[in-house]
């Protein structure tokens, strides 16, 4: 064991220290080589791309910031696709958390089959998504939908959810918030490790439960709060699947979002550089967003380990 590799080893590592650390680069080889395949070359190939006019059946052509250029100064598609955006996200991401919390905070309540009420909120996030469009589909839709029939035969107004301008994004925020078991199974983790000892102490104190709720469980939720919002505003700024299949971003452009926006540019034009560029331009609002959900977070988060 005494014997050395040389330009293998580090001073002071012996042999089998070497075969250790050689066998946990082996053993880690398959996530590494998969990181530089699928992410790192990707990425480093759309930024290479949005500097470039691409479609697919031609080399690129180095254009430089050109696509840039366009997307912000002559691009007027793209205005609207960011206002719809910043829309979508500004409205369905806080109410997606706060359904999410009220749905937790109601089903760590002792009721009769709170098992029952527990899957049955869950399961809308572990189906599929094409399944979830042709459900709300048959729901929202005017001329045979159950919704609207129901309007009907009380004699309400028929509402056009998804072919109005107006109605097509509050649809699928409603779809968006109906869908929270993911992050409502976080929350409901999180108020089962408030200590019991807290409430006991807020009781005896003479608080009510409205009490309770705002000086106890949201404080001792916030950490958690805050990981399930910055979530919601990165999924939201990405939101493609359901938009897309529902409406594919009409009518009139109402629910067109950047990620929609980037897919037609890249798969129905075949205008690759400009779609990398989008892509990039959404990184940067993205790492936006979350850093200042951080900054301001600072104020409104409370962390158990923090000293007083």
């Amino acid at each position: 064991m005494s014997s050395t590799i040389p330009g293998l080893k580090r001073p002071g590592m012996s042999l089998l220290d070497w075969r250790r650390e050689a066998m946990g680069y082996l053993f880690a080889s398959p996530w590494l080589i998969g990181f530089l395949m699928f992410t790192i070359y990707p990425l480093a190939a759309s930024l290479y791309y949005s500097l470039t006019r691409y479609d697919l059946l031609r080399p690129p052509v180095w254009t430089g910031l050109a696509n840039y250029q366009e997307i912000f100064t002559t691009d007027t598609t793209f205005r609207l696709v960011m206002s719809n955006t910043l829309f979508w996200v500004g409205l369905s991401a806080p109410l997606g958390v706060i359904s999410a919390f009220l749905m937790a905070f109601m089903l760590n309540t002792r009721i009769v089959a709170r098992s029952l009420f527990r899957s049955i909120f869950f399961f809308p996030s572990i189906v599929p998504v094409v399944v979830t469009a042709m459900v709300w589909q048959f729901l929202l839709n005017v001329q045979y939908g159950a919704i609207n029939a129901s309007l009907q035969a009380l004699r309400l107004p028929v509402i056009p959810f998804l072919s109005s301008p107006v109605w097509v994004k509050p649809s699928l925020i409603l779809i968006q918030i109906w869908a929270q078991g993911t992050a409502m199974v976080i929350f409901l983790a999180t108020l089962q490790d408030v200590p019991r000892s807290l409430y006991e102490a807020a009781t005896v104190d003479g608080a009510n439960e409205v009490q309770k709720l705002l000086n106890i469980t949201i404080p001792m939720c916030s950490p958690v709060i805050l990981f399930n919002l910055v979530m919601a505003f990165i999924a939201g700024f990405q939101y493609f699947t359901l938009p897309w299949l529902l409406t594919q971003g009409g009518p009139n452009r109402a629910s067109e979002f950047i990620a929609v926006y980037l897919y037609r540019n890249a798969f129905l034009f075949l205008n690759m550089g400009k779609a990398s560029a989008l892509a990039w331009v959404l990184f940067v609002v993205i790492i936006t967003f979350t850093f200042l959900l951080f900054k301001g977070s600072g104020r409104f988060v409370f962390y158990s380990g923090e000293s007083s």
